[in-house]
C-alpha cells in the first residue's frame, strides 16, 4: 500500500506536517496547557498532528485509489506559510497546507464527495482513542489526548466548511445528510474539547 505514494508526495507530506505541527504549537503555547518548554510541546503536537493530517490526506488518497483515480498530496507553500501566521495572531490553525489532487475527468458527484468525506471522517474516528486518553488517563498522557482530541477536531471541522476548495463544499453537493452530520459532529466535539471543566 505505501509503494504508492511517491517520493514526491511523502517529500510534500512532510513538510506540511511540519508546518502544521509548528501551527499547532503556536497556538498550544497560548492555550495555556501547561507542558514546560516549546521543544516539548512541539514533540507532542508533532506525534498528535502528524497522525491526524497524515491519515487525513491518505484517507483521501486511498478512497480516490478504490475508485480507479490516482491522487497525490501536493503542498501549498503559501498556505504553509498563512497557516503558521495566522496561528501566530489569531490563535486558530488555518489548516489548509496543500491538498490531495485527484487525476481523473470522470469523477463523479457520488465519489468526489465520498472522497472528500473520508478525510474528516478519518479524523473523527481517530478523535476517539484520543479523548479516551485524555478523559481516562492522567499526567502527560492526558495532555497528549486533549491535544490529540483538538487536532483532529479542529481538522475535521476546518474541512467541512461548504467553501471554496474545502471537503464539505463537495460533502454539501453529494450528500446534504452526511454533510450535517460530519459537520456537526465535528464542531460539537470541538467545542467540547475546549470545555474548562475537563481540562487537566
Amino acid at each position: 500500500m505505501l509503494e504508492r505514494i511517491p517520493p514526491r508526495e511523502w517529500r510534500d507530506l512532510g513538510i506540511a506536517w511540519f508546518a502544521i505541527t509548528l501551527a499547532f504549537t503556536v497556538v498550544f503555547l497560548r492555550d495555556g496547557i501547561s507542558i514546560p518548554g516549546f521543544l516539548l510541546v512541539f514533540m507532542v503536537s508533532s506525534v498528535t498532528v502528524g497522525v491526524g493530517f497524515i491519515l487525513h490526506e491518505l484517507a483521501h488518497k486511498f478512497t480516490a485509489l478504490h475508485y480507479g483515480y490516482w491522487a497525490e498530496f501536493q503542498k501549498d507553500n503559501l498556505m504553509l506559510l498563512v497557516a503558521v501566521v495566522f496561528a501566530a495572531i489569531a490563535q486558530v490553525v488555518f489548516a489548509a497546507p496543500g491538498a490531495t489532487v485527484i487525476y481523473g475527468a470522470n469523477l463523479t458527484r457520488e465519489q468526489n464527495g465520498r472522497i472528500s468525506a473520508s478525510g474528516p471522517a478519518a479524523n473523527l474516528l481517530l478523535a476517539i482513542p484520543f479523548i479516551g486518553m485524555a478523559l481516562l488517563a492522567g499526567g502527560l498522557v492526558s495532555v497528549i489526548g486533549f491535544m490529540g482530541w483538538k487536532v483532529n477536531a479542529m481538522l475535521a471541522a476546518f474541512n467541512m466548511l461548504p467553501v471554496g476548495p474545502l471537503d464539505g463544499k463537495k460533502v454539501l453537493a453529494w450528500n446534504p445528510g452526511v454533510f450535517l452530520l460530519l459537520i456537526g459532529v465535528a464542531f460539537g466535539i470541538l467545542v467540547l474539547s475546549y470545555s474548562p471543566s475537563l481540562l487537566p
